[in-house]
């Protein structure tokens, strides 16, 4: 199954997101296999302020476990998660 993983940061975390960022970055690093597509979103000045994820898993409950151990969420970076399942039709060579 495909997800589009939308988690935007809470309020004033940009100093904390910047902190726990190398931990997020390995455990992505360790997942890329699942990974279709991962960057941050943007504010209007170009800053971070959440993240948008494009992944496979076999199951919900595989993606539920990733955003349990997510360093962004463990430390309480992301504050609020949008998931849906998703139907990728062309992304990074997929068609």
């Amino acid at each position: 199954m495909q997800f589009i993983i939308k988690a935007y940061d809470g309020e004033g975390m940009l100093e904390k997101r910047m902190e726990v960022r190398p931990r997020h970055l390995e455990g992505m690093n360790k997942l890329s296999d699942h990974i279709i597509c991962a960057g941050g979103l943007l504010d209007e000045e170009g800053k971070m302020k959440g993240s948008a994820l494009i992944m496979e898993f076999d199951s919900r409950q595989e993606l539920d476990e990733y955003i349990k151990n997510e360093p962004y969420v463990l430390e309480g970076v992301w504050e609020k998660i949008d998931i849906d399942t998703m139907n990728v039709v062309i992304a990074n060579g997929i068609k």
